[in-house]
């Protein structure tokens, strides 16, 4: 067993049930969307991203191109978070609260598509 690649998998396989975590629950209620699930899931899909450096195949660049899309909108949703409550002084409203889910919605959907490709790159793999 190659412990490289079960880190490389435990990561982007974490970054998406994080991911999946703060977006369930009803989209306009700030109740069901927990600050620290947020920071978690973009601080694991920042190191999923590191881990997909230096892999120079066809595959890599598309884990990476995925990884980096997720990073932008968790980024994206964590910043109009801290803008909302910190800086606007608005608060959770519910279409601020919608807005942040449908950006880590988008990273979700970004996630997914990595570890689909995860695991059809260990299903072609030969031993």
């Amino acid at each position: 067993m190659n412990l490289e690649k079960v880190i490389f998998g435990f990561f982007i396989v974490l970054a998406a049930t994080l991911n999946f975590g703060f977006f369930i629950g009803d989209i306009d209620n700030p109740a069901h969307h927990d600050v620290f699930e947020l920071f978690a899931a973009i601080t694991v899909n920042l190191i999923a991203t590191v881990l997909k450096f230096g892999d120079r195949t066809q595959i890599g660049a598309i884990h990476l191109a995925t990884s980096l899309v997720a990073d932008l909108q968790l980024i994206a949703a964590g910043v109009y978070w801290a803008y909302a409550v910190h800086v606007a002084g608005i608060g959770m409203t519910p279409s601020v609260t919608a807005s942040i889910v449908s950006l880590a919605a988008g990273a979700m959907l970004a996630n997914v598509v990595s570890v689909v490709i995860l695991i059809a790159e260990t299903v072609m793999m030969r031993r």
